[in-house]
């Protein structure tokens, strides 16, 4: 199976998704890499500390904007990567045809990524490890299924 399209998800779509779409985005130039909230507000930008922390290793989110995850985002994507148990649940519960599709970003170390808004940089430091780790070892399967 090739995986040409990916979408991640978190709550708001201003902090860890978009963090991780543009390490995706970097690691796997060839896919389409979205992202989309369960509960955003659409236009949004994102997170001040999301983007310095970005910035600081490349990657721009400057032209980001929040957007409400949909069944059409859902449908079109090959993978859906979620940051916790939780929101796994709520797709496959509201989105059944994308059950066997949707996975932890961390599922490979059982772990889930906290939500890190309005808790300080720090917070999304660790938040953000565990994104880096998480697209990781999800870029090199893909590459590796996706030849």
């Amino acid at each position: 199976m090739t995986i040409r399209n990916v979408l991640v998800v978190c709550l708001g779509n201003i902090c860890r998704s978009p963090m991780a779409q543009g390490l995706f985005q970097s690691a796997l130039p060839d896919a389409r890499i979205d992202s989309a909230g369960l509960v955003a507000r659409e236009g949004q930008p994102a997170d001040p500390i999301a983007c310095e922390l970005m910035g600081e290793r490349g990657i721009s989110l400057q032209t980001h904007q929040a957007r409400q995850l949909n069944s059409q985002m859902c449908q079109n994507a090959d993978l859906i990567l979620v940051m916790d148990r939780e929101q796994r649940r709520a797709i496959e519960e509201r989105y059944q045809f994308a059950i066997g599709k949707v996975f932890r970003l961390c599922e490979f170390s059982d772990q889930d990524v906290l939500d890190p808004y309005r808790a300080g940089r720090e917070a999304f430091q660790r938040s953000l490890s565990l994104i880096e780790d998480g697209a990781q070892q999800w870029a090199q399967r893909i590459s590796r299924v996706s030849r």
